[in-house]
């Protein structure tokens, strides 16, 4: 019996607007602001790259965020009618070994529960 198709995750060619303000507020609970803007700012500048859902999670050590998250099923819902996600904002906080995501969290966890070795493109600093 054949495995069931994967749904392709679609992904819009670059950021929205709201995802560097959304970055920012994130960030500025971690750092400083003249880092976050600064961060902001390398960010902006940064080229859309990808990497493995599950590589993200493993190196951000956050948890998969339950099916109950509204934020989460909507984009789910994005996935299954074939609609683009806009790229995660990712840092790299080197002095922890671990990825910040700065936006995108959602989205990441949406892909990875309809695939965890889907590409997701971010911008990393």
């Amino acid at each position: 019996m054949a495995a069931p198709k994967q749904k392709r995750v679609r992904w819009l060619p670059d950021v929205e607007a709201h995802d560097f303000p959304a970055a920012r507020s994130y960030l500025g609970l971690i750092y400083d602001r003249k880092r976050v803007a600064n961060m902001v700012a390398r960010l902006k500048g940064a080229p859309v790259v990808q990497f493995k859902a599950k590589d993200i999670f493993r190196a951000s050590r956050l948890s998969l965020l339950g099916i109950s998250n509204s934020h989460v099923e909507k984009d789910r819902e994005r996935i299954r009618k074939g609609q683009g996600l806009a790229p995660l904002l990712l840092v790299r906080d080197e002095p922890n070994g671990t990825v910040v995501i700065a936006d995108g969290y959602h989205r990441l966890c949406a892909v990875y529960e309809v695939d965890e070795d889907a590409l997701i493109c971010c911008r990393i600093i």
